[in-house]
Formats: structure tokens, C-alpha cells, sequence
């Protein structure tokens, strides 16, 4: 019912900033909650943030709050991730999904999920 597409991952030095796209289609994009996920290699799938249908509510997990800003435009189906003060533990690949409801912060609330990309960190 809805195909997202992520893009505005790269490379980029420690402290330095990305914003995270995702493109949703459909009409209905403002019947979702959006999320954003990554994933290490060899790592699990953790939760990142998410937004409310109206954008009145983020939730963050506790390692990125104060540096990150999810954001919705339901005009323009587009859901971003503003990424400040990167660092290295932040690599990963960034994947965006879709909820019809649920616990915001489980990957099993998610119904959508976009192909990913990759943020990579050095320093």
C-alpha cells in the first residue's frame, strides 16, 4: 500500500551532519506513524525515532536525543532524519518504515520499510 525510498546517506567525518530522506507514495501518507531504523553489520536492527501522523510527537532512542531531528512533510510524502554531531557508533545502514500503529520503538509495529542507506562515520 505504500513503497518508501530512502536516500541522503554518505560519508562524513565525526561532529559532522546528514539529513536522512524517504519518499513515501500513496495518498495516505498521513495515516502513518514513520520510523526510522539502522542496522551494523553484524549487529541488530535498533530503533532510531519515530513521528506521530501529524508530526505533534517524536520519540528518540536515549543515544541520539539532542543530535537528531526526525521531521514530516505529509504534502510532500517525505518523512527526514536531521543528523547532527555524528559519530562513528552511528554507522550504519538507515532504513525508513511505515506503522499502522503499535509500540513506535519495535520493528514488528512497522508494515513498510524502505531499501536503506548507508551512513558511514569516521573520524
Amino acid at each position: 500500500q505504500v513503497q518508501l525510498v530512502e536516500s541522503g546517506g554518505g560519508l562524513v567525518q565525526a561532529g559532522g551532519s546528514l539529513r536522512l530522506s524517504c519518499a513515501a507514495s500513496g495518498r495516505t501518507f498521513s495515516s502513518y506513524i514513520m520510523g526510522w531504523f539502522r542496522q551494523a553489520p553484524g549487529k541488530e536492527r535498533e530503533f532510531v525515532a519515530s513521528i506521530t501522523r501529524s508530526g505533534a510527537y517524536t520519540y528518540y532512542r536515549d543515544s541520539v536525543k539532542g543530535r537528531f531531528t526526525i521531521s514530516r512533510d505529509n504534502a510532500k510524502n517525505t518523512v527526514y532524519l536531521q543528523m547532527n554531531s555524528l559519530k562513528p557508533e552511528d554507522t550504519a545502514v538507515y532504513y525508513c518504515a511505515a506503522s499502522h500503529g503499535g509500540r513506535y520503538d519495535y520493528y514488528g509495529s512497522y508494515n513498510y520499510w524502505g531499501q536503506g542507506t548507508q551512513v558511514t562515520v569516521s573520524s
